[in-house]
């Protein structure tokens, strides 16, 4: 948890649950900041005090959202070895614990819903990742970062939708594509 959420207050906590929750599940658009009070049992009025708007809530949530995640890209971003680089990476979509769900399909559903969707984060983990792949010697660093991405993409957003029976051969089988 962010710094800035340890001095939220317990309605602020539940404004912002509430929130992503209704973004993850209606959609941001389909999402009034009515119905965000009601389920956050408060008045519409203090959602305005805190966050300002209901775009000043959005971002509230992808602050809170990005550090998380960055959290977990840094100790990816912090490993020597191409091979673990590149395993942890794959693995990540898979170790999405149940209660992140809402936060991880919030960001997929943002993607596709707001023109302003911030992607920044996610340079460092290509350089990295790009590096690895260099390291390794593959003819196409960069090609072979995207293809993960695109992989990492595709995984989380089944993963989100509706998790296979059979979610660790999948893991598997990726792993052994990369020979990890």
């Amino acid at each position: 948890m962010s710094d800035y959420s340890l001095i939220m207050t317990e309605k602020q906590e539940n404004i912002l649950n509430a929130a992503l929750h209704l973004f993850a599940q209606e959609g941001y658009a389909a999402t009034s900041t009515a119905k965000v009070a009601k389920a956050a049992g408060v008045s519409e009025g203090l959602i305005f005090k805190h966050y300002g708007s209901k775009e000043g809530l959005l971002a509230a949530i992808m602050k809170q959202s990005t550090e998380a995640i960055k959290l977990k890209m840094a100790e990816i971003v912090m490993s020597e070895d191409p091979k673990e680089i590149i395993r942890k990476i794959l693995e990540l979509p898979f170790g999405i614990d149940a209660e992140e769900y809402g936060m991880w399909r919030l960001m997929y559903a943002l993607k596709w819903q707001i023109q302003s969707y911030d992607t920044r984060w996610l340079d460092t983990v290509r350089l990295v990742l790009t590096d690895a792949f260099n390291k390794l010697g593959y003819t196409d660093p960069a090609a072979e970062a995207e293809v993960i991405f695109m992989l990492m993409d595709g995984s989380a957003t089944a993963l989100l939708l509706h998790e296979p029976a059979n979610k660790q051969a999948i893991l598997n089988v990726l792993k052994s594509k990369y020979h990890i």
